[in-house]
């Protein structure tokens, strides 16, 4: 299981700090949710968490049980959902699952058609994802993440453009396949984004 520890962590743009001196260690396997208001720098401390950009103080280090992890190999252990990251919108949903099944496995042994399901898109699998509604979309990118065989999975507002019963789904299938997963959700205070998470931290 894969654990996250921030030691004085700090990133700023030009001479504008966005945050300073965070301090906190997500243990693995537990859920965890980086909340604050909009322009807060919970986007700025994703992306760190992935590895895709580096603070400009501090440090944050990721374990696998006891073995440090090099930024560099993080891409193996890591699945994320973010409103700045696109899929390829001319691709089915099976096509998707094809191709990201190419560079991560899917948990267990789950079928493209079990995935689709899980989706609840089966009426709308043979059109390409630039057809899908944005809620449709949204639901694609979250089960390809939970149901991925990553260690840790980041999920930046993960609700934006569900409506209330997708919510519920989103809930179940994080309860359901965010088990034996480090959960990290970055959320605009809205709870049900983070449901049952095992500490909040704010910035």
């Amino acid at each position: 299981m894969i654990r996250l520890v921030a030691s004085k962590c700090g990133k700023k743009y030009h001479s504008k700090w966005v945050f300073k001196n965070l301090n906190f260690t997500f243990e693995g396997g537990q859920h965890y949710a980086i909340v604050g208001k909009n322009g807060s720098g919970k986007s700025t401390l994703i992306k760190i968490l992935s590895g895709y950009t580096k603070p400009s103080e501090g440090t944050v280090k990721w374990f696998d049980d006891q073995d440090i992890i090099s930024p560099d190999n993080l891409f193996q252990q890591i699945s994320i959902i973010a409103p700045y990251i696109e899929a390829i919108e001319e691709f089915t949903l099976p096509e998707l699952i094809k191709f990201q099944s190419k560079f991560k496995p899917f948990k267990g042994s789950l079928t493209t058609s079990e995935i689709i399901q899980i989706a609840k898109l089966q009426e709308s699998q043979n059109k390409p994802l630039q057809q899908y509604s944005s809620g449709m979309k949204q639901r694609a990118l979250l089960t390809l993440t939970l149901l991925s065989g990553s260690k840790l999975v980041l999920l930046d507002e993960p609700c934006t453009n569900l409506d209330k019963e997708t919510r519920q789904w989103y809930a179940d299938l994080l309860d359901q396949y965010g088990k034996d997963k480090t959960v990290v959700i970055a959320s605009n205070h809205n709870p049900e984004e983070y449901p049952g998470v095992n500490g909040v931290i704010s910035i």
